[in-house]
C-alpha cells in the first residue's frame, strides 16, 4: 500500500505554468502532521536542520546535505531522487535550473520528504529563510 501512496503522490507532483510544484508523499505528510520527517524501512535520515537528496537506493551521500542558506550548485546529480526538507523554523528551499541559484522554481516549505524528481536539468539547490 505504501508504494501505491507513493507512487500517487509522485504523479501528483504538478507543473504550474513554467513553474513546478514539488508535492510531499502522502507517507511525509501524516508523518509531519506528527512533527516529524517521514522515513521509510531502513533508509536513511536526512539530520534536522538540513535539505537532503536521496539516492534511489535509500543512501544520502554527505555532498548532498546542506545546511546553510543560499545557493548549492549540485555536480553530477542526474535521475530521479527525493528531497526531504529537514529545516526548522518554516525555512524553505528552490530547485533551481542554473547554477548559482539562478531559473528557479518557486520555493517550498513543507517539512518532509517531497515525491521522487528528475534531477537531471537542475544545477542547484536554494536554501532560503
Amino acid at each position: 500500500m505504501r508504494k501505491i501512496a507513493m507512487t500517487a503522490a509522485g504523479i501528483a507532483a504538478a507543473v504550474i505554468g513554467t513553474g513546478m510544484a514539488l508535492a510531499p508523499t502522502a507517507d511525509a505528510a501524516s508523518t509531519a502532521s506528527a512533527g516529524a520527517a517521514a522515513t521509510m524501512g531502513t533508509t536513511a535520515t536526512c539530520p534536522s536542520g538540513a535539505v537532503c537528496l536521496r539516492e534511489p537506493n535509500g543512501s544520502i551521500l554527505s555532498k548532498n546535505i546542506w545546511y546553510s542558506y543560499g545557493a548549492h550548485n549540485l555536480q553530477n546529480v542526474t535521475g530521479y531522487k527525493v528531497l526531504i526538507n529537514s529545516q526548522t523554523g518554516g525555512a524553505g528551499f528552490q530547485i533551481c535550473k542554473g547554477y548559482n541559484g539562478t531559473n528557479c522554481y518557486p520555493v517550498q516549505r513543507y517539512t518532509g520528504e517531497y515525491a521522487s524528481y528528475d534531477f537531471t536539468p537542475i544545477n542547484s539547490i536554494v536554501l532560503v529563510r
